[in-house]
């Protein structure tokens, strides 16, 4: 323990300098136990975390970091501005407008991390000898609770942290250390009675008392989730490739919002360049040249083709679906199962033929299923309906209705091999 006789001048100096790094608004905060344990058990029991074993894994670190880090006495944390664009999102060139605005710079836990390193570096000079570790998003901590202590915002009814002038448009980093500083204030509720977000959610995933479930939330399902996303979602993902950012973007507190002059976070090539059928064709390789060091490559090759395919599905992208048929045939039966789900979605008797040749030769009883799925969608037109009911009929059927010495009528679809 490191007491201070100077925190409080320390700690303006602290905030000082953080802003000159790039750090945004700095809060402080006293590292001890949650407020909200109760709340993150049952949150955790009732299945919320979905598939993100690690949230259950590292419960008791999360619930008081002193477990792990029996060293540390203060977090100070910052609140860096990333908001690349206020415009319209449909406005927005290439991928842009499909991916959350967060994730279309550079990788920001690098860059926050970096910055929060410096800062470490100016306590080591102003106080020789002290301990400190940075984090952004890759620690086991409850770092919304931390930056509310701090000052920083407090809980909207999204879950989203909302700072005190105003705006959710923030990243949140942390750098622990032994000294002990004098703690900022934290901000008063003021969401009022306003219930936007939660009206607006396309998946319903945002709950009452200020809670998501994962397993509905579009964040999770493009981002976290590994495997095929369940069908009954996959409308609602609507034309997300990666992340989500409705219930940011209907917030009136975010109205006043300003983007920041931060080069970082501004659009990168890679998306602006780039249009949904460029994902739909990404093989491994090409996966890694275009979103290795990027937040895109969270999901891996697996989820962001699948994403992509949803995406083409819901939009009608033409393009992206032409690209899609020849997903039916990809190493990644995820991947070939998506684009059976999106073929299926749009119908068209060329679709169907697709489909049909992939039923023929697919061995996956699960992409088989979604193939079937896909042909049974009752969203086809109405001659996909007829096409499929003749699919159905046995060929000895057929010959028989046709009699033995007449010729069967060769379908009228033509099947590409």
């Amino acid at each position: 323990m490191r007491a201070l006789l100077n925190g409080a001048i320390l700690a303006r100096r602290i905030k000082e300098r953080g802003a000159e790094l790039g750090l945004g608004r700095i809060g402080i905060a006293p590292i001890r136990p949650s407020e909200h344990e109760t709340f993150f058990r049952q949150w955790l029991e009732e299945g919320r975390a979905a598939g993100m074993f690690w949230m259950q894994r590292t419960a008791e670190q999360r619930l008081d970091p002193r477990r792990r880090f029996a060293w540390a006495r203060t977090a100070i944390v910052a609140a860096v501005p990333y908001l690349p664009y206020r415009e319209d999102r449909s406005g927005q060139p290439g991928l842009t407008p499909r991916v959350a605005r967060y994730a279309v710079g550079r990788n920001y836990h690098r860059v926050l991390v970096e910055r929060l390193e410096s800062l470490g570096g100016f306590l080591e000079h102003e106080c020789p000898g002290c301990r400190s570790l940075a984090y952004s998003d890759t620690g086991a901590f409850l770092e919304r609770e931390l930056a509310a202590r701090a000052g920083l915002g407090w809980f909207g009814k999204s879950a989203n942290l909302i700072g005190p002038g105003g705006d959710s448009w923030f990243l949140l980093g942390e750098l622990l250390t032994d000294l002990e500083l004098p703690g900022d204030e934290p901000v008063a509720d003021r969401c009022g009675t306003c219930t936007a977000c939660i009206d607006a959610c396309p998946t319903g995933a945002i709950l009452d008392a200020r809670q998501v479930d994962s397993n509905r939330c579009i964040s999770y399902l493009t981002i976290e989730l590994r495997g095929r996303v369940p069908r009954p979602l996959r409308e609602e993902i609507g034309g997300w490739v990666f992340g989500c950012d409705v219930c940011q973007e209907v917030c009136p507190w975010n109205r006043r919002a300003e983007p920041t002059a931060d080069v970082t976070f501004r659009p990168g090539s890679h998306l602006q360049a780039a249009g949904l059928a460029d994902l739909v064709r990404l093989d491994d390789a090409g996966f890694r040249a275009a979103y290795k060091g990027t937040p895109l490559e969270r999901p891996q090759r697996q989820g962001l083709v699948r994403n992509a395919l949803i995406a083409a599905g819901n939009s009608g992208d033409g393009e992206a679906l032409e690209a899609a048929r020849d997903r039916l045939v990809d190493p990644d039966p995820v991947v070939r199962g998506a684009a059976a789900w999106a073929l299926g979605r749009q119908g068209g008797r060329r679709n169907r033929a697709r489909l049909l040749a992939a039923r023929a030769r697919e061995s996956d009883p699960e992409v088989r299923a979604e193939i079937e799925a896909a042909l049974d969608d009752p969203e086809a037109a109405p001659e996909d309906r007829e096409a499929a009911l003749e699919d159905r009929e046995a060929p000895a059927q057929r010959v028989t209705r046709a009699g033995p010495n007449r010729k069967v009528r060769p379908s009228r679809m033509v099947i590409p091999t």
